[in-house]
């Protein structure tokens, strides 16, 4: 739990060769004095966090799989968000390269324990412990000082050695070793761990990668067999998170779920809650933003000198680039690969080391605020300079730097976005069909918004089919779809269709019905040119029915039935749909275009 880099990463041992390379005496006179200021600089920055206690703490949650509630939380601890210590990764590494190791996880553990308790978190805390602890840290103390009873408390350990000491304490213990030595019935009833969790490797993909769900079966009926609950780590899709629950996977722990927070939300998103089967189909309805996209990664201060932000990319090999941040307030970006191309020329690192980074930052980077939209954020990636895609991009939080974003995971985004919009797509007019307008339902009912759901019917549709032909039917659908999509406000309504001559239109507009009147006058005008002249000059064309009577037809026109949605009045898209399809059927009841709007109050059930 403490060193992971990347969120999800529980557990995750990391090598410290990197960092170790950064502190290693070199050879010659000068790099020796380089070497030695470098040294003390690194130590210097660990013994203030510690004597300060600059240390945040944050909670991911992990939920129940069965139940969809949040089961606890696992704990992180973070340096200064100005320091390169920010990840703990590198704080933790350093801390073992000075000998302070133990030191600084007794203080993690009185920072996450009494943060728990402060916040008055529910369910249980999962701490991990990085070694083998001297005396001195005793965490059954810090549990007891601050009231938590320690049955609460879930430690991941590092050394099987260490299970019975703390399972003699009265923690409960989990593992993280689910290959190997630990793959089989003898060792986990040995054991007895309470908790085993899944590496992420094995959870990324699942859902399309036949071997890794066998694998996760296997260890699931492993597991089952010694008493022992699973959590699957690294959970980054619905997709993912729904195959963990068919798997039969006790909990899962993920940036899908949640991202790691300083005050985690005690309820789950609409998007957990959907792809868990619960609430009744519940959907985010709002359109997926930058905040899907962003990124931890530690910014470093304008006077932090060139060869610190070196050290920086040394220790941390995954980084294409690392924000300059002042005050809080991004200022630039600079980009690895291109310090690293300056830095290796002759004399450069000699003459350039101790300038501030600011000498190789780009000053004008791509910014946006965490609320852009990803359609948008990909408009402006594309409209701009490639170098956006390499950089990637500074996300912000009212103006405020809060991470970072790649043009990998955006071009990623965007992909899925597509497929899924191409999948459940009406083939006709490119509008959504019948799952997303189901799912926009729910959501604005799980939301307890108030709208207009109004459904949109050709009139004499069939016997205008028979008579003109299929291909200007499709016509007259496009032209309903074309006429309804602009009427609609993107930001706050939506249009579906639903099949045939059937549309379906969400209001949230105050001035919907204007929206409506407008689109039955242009229906009205624009439709005549599908017609022969004749037919529009009479009002009408004569067709023959199934008995060879002739028959005359008026004009092509639509009607629209609207019913107002009141909070807490309806429980799923099939009574709403059921309201509106009623109100439909009024409209059709009066001749041409025709708007009816059901005036009977729908109260809460």
């Amino acid at each position: 739990m403490f060193p992971p880099v990347r969120d999800g990463e529980w557990g995750r041992k990391r090598p410290l060769a990197r960092l170790g390379e950064c502190i290693q005496a070199p050879s010659d006179a000068v790099s020796r004095i380089l070497f030695q200021e470098r040294y003390a600089r690194f130590g210097s920055q660990l013994r203030e966090v510690m004597d300060y206690r600059l240390l945040s703490a944050l909670y991911q949650p992990i939920v129940a799989l069965g139940s969809c509630d949040i089961h606890g939380y696992a704990a992180t601890v973070r340096g200064p968000s100005d320091s390169p210590l920010h990840v703990p990764h590198n704080l933790y590494a350093l801390a073992e390269l000075f000998g302070l190791q133990f030191e600084l996880e007794c203080m993690g553990w009185q920072v996450l324990v009494e943060n728990f308790v402060r916040l008055n978190l529910g369910g249980d805390l999962y701490l991990r412990v990085m070694g083998e602890s001297r005396e001195s840290c005793d965490l059954a103390a810090v549990v007891a000082a601050n009231g938590l009873d320690v049955s609460r408390v879930v430690l991941e350990l590092a050394s099987v050695a260490q299970v019975e000491r703390y399972r003699s304490q009265g923690f409960r213990v989990g593992v993280s070793e689910l290959g190997g030595k630990l793959e089989n019935p003898d060792s986990w009833q040995e054991l007895r761990a309470d908790v085993g969790i899944i590496d992420r490797h094995f959870v990324e993909g699942a859902y399309q990668d036949p071997l890794k769900q066998q694998y996760l079966r296997e260890i699931r009926a492993l597991t089952a067999e010694a008493g022992c609950q699973i959590i699957a780590e690294g959970v980054e899709s619905q997709a993912c998170l729904t195959v963990l629950k068919e798997l039969g996977i006790d909990y899962a722990l993920g940036p899908f779920i949640s991202r790691p927070s300083a005050a985690p939300s005690p309820v789950l998103s609409a998007e957990v809650i959907k792809a868990l089967g619960q609430g009744g189909g519940v959907a985010d309805i709002s359109a997926p933003t930058a905040e899907r996209l962003l990124i931890e990664v530690a910014p470093v201060a304008p006077d932090l000198s060139m060869e610190a932000v070196y050290e920086v990319f040394a220790a941390n090999p995954q980084l294409a680039a690392v924000p300059v941040v002042k005050n809080g307030v991004p200022i630039g970006l600079i980009n690895r690969y291109t310090l690293i191309d300056r830095y290796a020329r002759p004399y450069h690192r000699d003459l350039y080391g101790k300038r501030h980074c600011t000498h190789f930052m780009d000053p004008s980077p791509l910014v946006v605020d965490k609320g852009i939209s990803i359609e948008e954020l990909s408009n402006l990636v594309v409209e701009a300079e490639q170098r956006y895609l390499s950089d990637g991009f500074i996300i912000t939080d009212q103006g405020r730097y809060a991470g970072m974003g790649t043009g990998h995971a955006l071009m990623r985004e965007i992909t899925q976005l597509r497929i899924r919009a191409a999948r459940y797509a009406n083939p006709l007019t490119g509008l959504p069909g019948n799952v997303p307008i189901n799912e926009h339902i729910d959501s604005l009912l799980h939301a307890d918004a108030a709208f207009f759901a109004c459904y949109a019917d050709l009139n004499h549709f069939k016997p205008f089919n028979d008579v003109y032909g299929y291909n200007r039917g499709d016509d007259v659908i496009q032209l309903t779809g074309r006429l309804l999509a602009r009427a609609a406000d993107p930001e706050r309504d939506f249009v579906g269709h639903v099949g045939g001559d059937d549309f379906v239109v969400l209001f949230q507009s105050a001035d919907w019905e204007r929206r409506c009147r407008d689109v039955l006058e242009g229906f009205e005008e624009e439709v005549k040119r599908f017609f022969n002249v004749e037919d529009v000059e009479r009002g009408g064309y004569i067709a023959e029915d199934r008995r060879g009577q002739k028959i005359f037809h008026p004009l092509a026109s639509l009607a629209i039935g609207a019913v107002r949605i009141e909070p807490n009045a309806f429980h799923s898209h099939r009574e709403v749909a059921a309201a509106a399809a009623e109100a439909k059927k009024q409209a059709k009841r009066t001749p041409g275009n025709n708007l009816f709007i059901e005036r009977r109050s729908y109260g809460a059930k």
